[in-house]
C-alpha cells in the first residue's frame, strides 16, 4: 500500500475547466489525514481545528472541511484536519480500532493508530499553535438541568466543552487562560442565530481532572496539561449533517472573533448554503489527469470508466473528503461517509501521445485537455482526429465507430448514460486503436441554476450514541 500524499487543497471556480487538484493515492486502505494551512501573512493567533476524530459524526468533519475549502483567513493562520480518523469515517463506524479520542493518554507502540495520534500530537504541541477546537456531533441537548430524556445534564449535544473552568498554571501566558469565560462568551455569540429557541447552547464543564477518568484520555485534556487551550464543539446528532455543520461553524467563527482571527467565508451560512457548499464542484482525477469525474449529483453506478491496466488507479481530489476505496473489482467513490457511486472500472493500455482534442462548441473552436469539462450551451462536435477514434457516450451514429465530425446537442444523447442524475454531463472519450487516450466532459448544466446534490438522502439522524 502507498500512502495518500498531500499536495495542495484548493477548491477552484466552477467555470475552471478541471478542478484544482488536491490530495494524491493509491484506492488501497490506507486513508492518512490531511493538514489544511490557512495562511494570512498578517500576524495574529494561530487555530487548530480537528474534525473527524470519531467516524460516525458527520457534522464536525463536514465543518472542518468547509473551513479547509471555503474560508480565506485575513489575520493570523488556521490549521485544518478535517479527516484525522479518515477509516472510521468512510466506515462510518466511531472507531474501527477503538475510540481514537480515547487515546491520548496511554497507548500500546502496537496499537494501529499510534502514527496517526503522535503526528496529531506533535501538530497540537507545536508553539506556533495557540489554541484547539475538537468538533464533535453528540447526543441529544446538554442542558444544565435536567429537562427530559434528551435534555439533561449527560447528554452532549449542542454544548462547548471544557476540561477546566480555567487553564492551569504554568510558565507562559495563554490566549485564552479563562476557559469558562472564552467558552461561555462564543455559546452566548451562537445563541444569536438559532434556528430554533430550542437548540441553545450551553457551556459544559467535564472537570476533567478532578473525577473523569474518560476524558483524562481525550485530546482536548492532553492539550491542556501541555498549557494549549482547548475545547470540545458538539452539535446535535438529533439534527440532519447541514443543520450540525451550521452549529458548528458559528461557534468556530466566534472563537475566530475572540481570537482576532479575521475571515472571509465563500458560502452565506444558511441551511442551503452549507449544502451547496459541501457538494459543489467536488471532483476526482485519475489515469495521469486524463480521466475526470464531478461528483455532485453524480449517479450511483457508473459503468465502463477507463482505467489503466496493471495499474492500482492513482487519484487526485479537489476536497479533503472525497476518496476512492476498492472493493474486490469494484472501486466506491465516497464523500465523508457517503458513498456516493461505484465506479465499473474497463482496462486498457494508455497512450499518452495526445494531450487533448480540437472542438466547436456553440460556434467556437476550442483546444480542450484530457482530464478536463467543457461548458456547453446548445452543440458541440469534435473535429477528426487522424489514425484515432472518437466515443461519445451516449450518442450514437448508425454504422459510425468513430463520432468525430458529428454535430451533437443534448437531446441526441441518451440520458441514462449521463455522468450526472439530470443528464446534464456526459463523456467523450478518445482511442487509438486498442489504447485510450483520455477523456472530456462536456457539460450541458446552466451554471445560473442550483445544483443538486449527491447523498444527502444517505444522511441519517441518532440521538442516542455516545459524545465525546
Amino acid at each position: 500500500m502507498r500512502a495518500f500524499i498531500l499536495l495542495v487543497c484548493l477548491i477552484g471556480p466552477l467555470g475552471l475547466s478541471a478542478p484544482s487538484l488536491g490530495r494524491a493515492g493509491t484506492s488501497d486502505f490506507s486513508l492518512d489525514f490531511s493538514v489544511h494551512t490557512l495562511s494570512s501573512g498578517v500576524p495574529g493567533n494561530t487555530a487548530l481545528i480537528v474534525g473527524g476524530i470519531q467516524g460516525d459524526e458527520p457534522g464536525g468533519f463536514n465543518a472542518a472541511a468547509l473551513i479547509a475549502t471555503h474560508y480565506k483567513i485575513l489575520s493570523g493562520r488556521v490549521i485544518v484536519v478535517p479527516n484525522l480518523n479518515f477509516p472510521s469515517i468512510v466506515r462510518r463506524s466511531r472507531g474501527i480500532y477503538g475510540d481514537m479520542n480515547r487515546k491520548f493518554d496511554r497507548l500500546k507502540e502496537t496499537d494501529p493508530e499510534r502514527q496517526t495520534i503522535d503526528r496529531i500530537k506533535s501538530m497540537i504541541l507545536d508553539p506556533q499553535v495557540d489554541f484547539i477546537l475538537n468538533l464533535h456531533d453528540g447526543s441529544g441537548f446538554y442542558t444544565p438541568a435536567y429537562e427530559g430524556p434528551q435534555r439533561h445534564p449527560d447528554r452532549w449535544g449542542q454544548s462547548i466543552i471544557i476540561d477546566q473552568a480555567a487553564m492551569p498554571p504554568g510558565k507562559k501566558e495563554h490566549l485564552f487562560t479563562d476557559l469558562a469565560r472564552v467558552a461561555g462568551l462564543c455559546a452566548q455569540s451562537v445563541n444569536t442565530r438559532l434556528i430554533d429557541p430550542s437548540h441553545a447552547v450551553y457551556v459544559k464543564n467535564t472537570h476533567t481532572a478532578r473525577c473523569n477518568r474518560e476524558m483524562a484520555k481525550t485530546l482536548t485534556f492532553f492539550a491542556l496539561k501541555h498549557e494549549k487551550p482547548a475545547f470540545g464543539i458538539e452539535a446535535s446528532k438529533s439534527f440532519l449533517t447541514p443543520v450540525r455543520v451550521y452549529y458548528h461553524l458559528l461557534a468556530i467563527e466566534a472563537f475566530f472573533n475572540r481570537a482576532g482571527i479575521k475571515f472571509e467565508r465563500g458560502f452565506v451560512l444558511t441551511r442551503t448554503g452549507i449544502q451547496m457548499a459541501m457538494d459543489q464542484g467536488i471532483a476526482l482525477s485519475m489515469g495521469g489527469r486524463r480521466v475526470l469525474l464531478f461528483a455532485e449529483n453524480i449517479r450511483n453506478r457508473i459503468n465502463f470508466i477507463p482505467m489503466e491496466k496493471k495499474q492500482s488507479p492513482e487519484f487526485y481530489v479537489n476536497h479533503p473528503l472525497l476518496t476512492l476505496v476498492a472493493s474486490g473489482k469494484v472501486y466506491s467513490l465516497f464523500h465523508g461517509n457517503r458513498r456516493l457511486a461505484r465506479l465499473i472500472p474497463q482496462y486498457f493500455e494508455y497512450d499518452f501521445g495526445l494531450e487533448g482534442i480540437e472542438m466547436i462548441v456553440d460556434g467556437q473552436t476550442r483546444s480542450v485537455a484530457f482530464g478536463s469539462r467543457i461548458p456547453v450551451k446548445e452543440r458541440f462536435l469534435v473535429k477528426h482526429i487522424p489514425e484515432h477514434r472518437v466515443n461519445i457516450i451516449g450518442f450514437s451514429k448508425q454504422g459510425q465507430a468513430n463520432e468525430s465530425g458529428f454535430v451533437v446537442r443534448k437531446h441526441n444523447f441518451t440520458r441514462r448514460f449521463s455522468l450526472d442524475r439530470a443528464g446534464e454531463i456526459f463523456r467523450v472519450e478518445v482511442y487509438k486503436g486498442d489504447k485510450f487516450n483520455g477523456m472530456v466532459l462536456v457539460d450541458f448544466r446552466d451554471m445560473e441554476k442550483p445544483f443538486k446534490l449527491a447523498g444527502l438522502e444517505n444522511d441519517y439522524r441518532d440521538g442516542e450514541n455516545a459524545g465525546r
